[in-house]
C-alpha cells in the first residue's frame, strides 16, 4: 500500500479555521442586515406629487424651534401636533407650536400617545384640557402602537380603553383619527374600532391592505425651518378631496361634506 505523503492540518487548527469562517460568515450577515435596514430607513418610498399633492409633517417638542412661515412656503398644507400623553403628560411645545402653524396657515391636528396602563377617559381628558378650546382642523389623533408601551398588558383592557377614550372624544365633539403602524393595526385597531379614519406609519410603497386617510412616509424628512429629522406625511387624495375631509367628510367612505371637523371643545380647566 502506497503511503499518504499529504500534509495533515492538526484538528485544533482545523476547528480554529471552521469557527473563524463560521464567525466571518454571521458577521458579514449582520453586517449586510444593518446595511439593509439603514438603507430601507433612509430611503422613503418614492411619493408621487400628481397622487397625493397634500403633503404634511407631524412635530413634536422633540423638534425644538420651527418656523412654520418656511414649513408652510416648502409645500406643506397640514401639521399634526403632538399635545398629550398618558395621563398627565402634556407636550411643553403644543401651544407654541399650535399658535405658528395658525399664523402660518397650515391645517391644524393634535395627536395623543396612548398608553396602554392608564384609563382610557382619564386620557381623553389628558388631551381635551391640553387642548383647551383651540380650534383643530383635523381633529385629534390618537397614536396606538407598541413601541415605549407598557408590556404585559391583556389585549381586551388595551381595546376597552380605546374605545373608553374614543366614545369620549366622540361624545364632546371631536373628529378621531387613529395613528398607527401595521402592527399596531392588526394587534390593536382593525377589530376593535373598525371603519375609523387611519393614519398608517409605513416605509413601503403599498401602506397597507386597507383604507388609509394619512400615510406618514418618512421619519428622516428634512424640511426648511426645522433642523433634524422631522416626519413627513400625505393625506389619500387630491386637492377637492382635501378641501371636502376639511368640510367634514370621512373620506374614503363618504365623499360628500358634512359633520364638523373644526373640533372647539371648552372643558372646565382649560387654558389658551
Amino acid at each position: 500500500m502506497a503511503k499518504d505523503t499529504r500534509a495533515k492540518i492538526p484538528i485544533k487548527l482545523k476547528d480554529g479555521l471552521i469557527g473563524l469562517i463560521f464567525t466571518g460568515v454571521i458577521a458579514l450577515l449582520v453586517w449586510s442586515g444593518i446595511t439593509a435596514w439603514n438603507h430601507f430607513m433612509k430611503t422613503p418610498p418614492y411619493i408621487d406629487p400628481e397622487k397625493y399633492p397634500i403633503l404634511g409633517i407631524d412635530i413634536s417638542s422633540h423638534n425644538g424651534d420651527i418656523d412654520m412661515q418656511k414649513v408652510a412656503e416648502a409645500g406643506v398644507s397640514f401639521v399634526f401636533i403632538k399635545a398629550s400623553e398618558g395621563s398627565d403628560f402634556r407636550d411643553n411645545k403644543f401651544e407654541e407650536n399650535y399658535h405658528k402653524a395658525k399664523k402660518a396657515g397650515l391645517k391644524t391636528g393634535a395627536y395623543h400617545f396612548f398608553r396602554f396602563d392608564k384609563d382610557g377617559v382619564d386620557q381623553a381628558l389628558n388631551l381635551t384640557r391640553a387642548i383647551g378650546h383651540r380650534k383643530l382642523d383635523l381633529g385629534v389623533a390618537i397614536d396606538v402602537e407598541t413601541h415605549r408601551n407598557a408590556s404585559g398588558i391583556d389585549s381586551v383592557d388595551i381595546a376597552r380603553r380605546i374605545l373608553e377614550m374614543t366614545d369620549f372624544l366622540n361624545m364632546v365633539g371631536y373628529r378621531v383619527t387613529f395613528y398607527s403602524n401595521r402592527e399596531g393595526y392588526y394587534n390593536y385597531l382593525r377589530e376593535s374600532v373598525p371603519g375609523m379614519t387611519l393614519w398608517i406609519c409605513s416605509f413601503s410603497s403599498t401602506p397597507i391592505n386597507a383604507e388609509w386617510t394619512f400615510w406618514q412616509f418618512d421619519h428622516r424628512g428634512k424640511m426648511p425651518g426645522i433642523e433634524g429629522d422631522v416626519d413627513l406625511d400625505v393625506f389619500c387624495g387630491n386637492l377637492s378631496e382635501w378641501k371636502n375631509y376639511l368640510m367634514g367628510a370621512l373620506w374614503p367612505y363618504d365623499k360628500s361634506p358634512g359633520g364638523n371637523s373644526n373640533s372647539e371643545v371648552l372643558l372646565p380647566d382649560s387654558k389658551e
